[in-house]
């Protein structure tokens, strides 16, 4: 597949825009924007090298698995904004717009992805408070006198 440029109209100017394959998407509480465009493997995650952003080596493997399961390591440069949660839940958000993003350019990788299930959102969230109780569902020590 071939990325074309395009010529969009942006406040009364003509601006050229390359074709980036572009996807939001969301994991507990954090939302991640992903601009996936060829390149040679750059990962920048909120104007910072990816290995400044995540510390923990977990993070990044996770962020490397759609790659490597459907052999496009090095290929693309990735862009991606992500907001909210903490770092494990910007990682898993992270991955699904990767995976979402090489799915919109290459329809053949839906099996693979699929079948490792990497294309299911995981919509697990935490549980809210409730008052009367110290969290979700854990109550504070009975005293019977």
């Amino acid at each position: 597949m071939q990325v074309a440029s395009t010529l969009i109209k942006r406040n009364n100017q003509n601006v050229l825009r390359s074709k980036f394959h572009t996807r939001i998407v969301k994991r507990k509480t954090s939302v991640a924007r992903v601009w996936l465009k060829p390149g040679e493997g750059k990962i920048i995650v909120n104007k910072r090298p990816l290995d400044h952003y995540f510390g923990r080596e977990t993070a990044k493997m996770i962020i490397h698995q759609p790659f490597e399961l459907t052999k496009t390591q090095n290929q693309f440069d990735l862009v991606v904004n992500v907001r909210g949660g903490g770092s494990s839940g910007q990682a898993d958000a992270i991955k699904h717009g990767i995976t979402k993003a090489l799915l919109q350019y290459d329809e053949s990788l839906r099996d693979i992805l699929k079948k490792e299930g990497f294309l299911t959102r995981d919509s697990r969230i935490s549980e809210r408070k409730k008052y009367g109780k110290r969290g979700a569902r854990a109550s504070y020590q009975y005293s019977k006198r």
